[in-house]
């Protein structure tokens, strides 16, 4: 069960730096993913990816006394989590094989506004205000400029960013599922379980469908596996649920914004991707949508940075 809200606290600075690098980190993974790309299949990826951070998160729930027992009556619930988690990464992956990381990280930070939008008719009191129509609208406006900035010959880009759109609703559904049934579960339950039975079946997926499970192996593309599955995965998991419990989450909410920056400029810096005017118009606007969202006075929440498990 899922302990009552804490008061949130003022950060000291270190807090705060710690936050900010946290932030980073979870945004320049759609980066890693892309290296991961060059010597990996889209599936084998995600299942070695996901097996490893499963495999750490077991390490750290064991040596911290967690309990891993589910109630048979919560199988079901677990069940659509898991479901709804394999597919969203699925197409994630599948939509970062054909789109820029760049533009990747951008089409994925839709899911706060999706997510706001689902929560206003199936969560109770969790309305739609005017601050949060503002947000939302430059956020689904900086996405809309993400995906008219393709040229038709741009073909399988365009496919990439639309794919990586379907996964986003997809993440916003589970999103706003998870948040519906948290309090009968330990927030690791609904992280560990997914990536549990995810692992897999795309490592499965990877032998029907990869046309090479792996081809190319060298440091770049290893580190890239590591910083997906031990980094962001598992260590963005615990040290996000260890904020969380200290500060709320309304504090860290805040630094949100720093997420499609750091995705963005990891993909120019490290990718050599292009940084077009529309594409920082974009993320001027999706980073402001968030802004503008998140600077409302909300409830501290027991739930995980949405979308962040990307």
């Amino acid at each position: 069960m899922v302990p009552a809200n804490p008061v949130n606290r003022h950060m000291s600075p270190l807090a705060a730096v710690f936050t900010v690098v946290l932030c980073a980190i979870f945004g320049a993974n759609t980066v890693a993913i892309k290296i991961s790309l060059l010597g990996f299949g889209r599936f084998t990826a995600a299942g070695v990816r996901f097996l490893m951070a499963a495999a750490a998160i077991t390490c750290w729930a064991k040596f911290s006394g967690r309990n891993f027992t589910i109630p048979r009556r919560l199988w079901g619930r677990l069940s659509v989590v898991c479901g709804l988690f394999t597919f969203q990464l699925a197409l994630f992956y599948l939509g970062l094989s054909k789109t820029n990381a760049s533009r990747g990280a951008l089409i994925a930070n839709i899911v706060p506004f999706i997510v706001l939008l689902l929560a206003h008719f199936f969560l109770p009191d969790d309305r739609i205000t005017w601050r949060k129509l503002v947000g939302m609208l430059l956020g689904f406006t900086g996405v809309a400029l993400v995906l008219s900035g393709t040229t038709p010959s741009d073909v399988n880009m365009r496919s990439g960013d639309f794919i990586v759109l379907a996964a986003a609703g997809l993440w916003a559904i589970n999103a706003v599922y998870t948040k519906k049934i948290i309090s009968d579960f330990e927030p690791f339950h609904l992280v560990y379980y997914p990536m549990l039975v995810a692992g897999p079946l795309y490592l499965a997926a990877g032998w029907l469908w990869d046309t090479s499970m792996f081809f190319c192996l060298t440091l770049q593309i290893g580190l890239a596996v590591i910083y997906q599955g031990l980094i962001c995965a598992a260590f963005g998991f615990v040290a996000w649920t260890t904020m969380l419990q200290k500060y709320g989450a309304s504090t860290l909410h805040a630094f949100v914004f720093i997420m499609p920056i750091a995705g963005v400029l990891a993909g120019g810096w490290l990718l050599a991707e292009p940084l077009t005017l529309r594409i920082m118009l974009a993320l001027g606007m999706v980073s402001a949508g968030i802004i503008v969202v998140y600077l409302e006075p909300r409830k501290a929440s027991p739930t995980l940075p949405v979308g962040r498990s990307y």
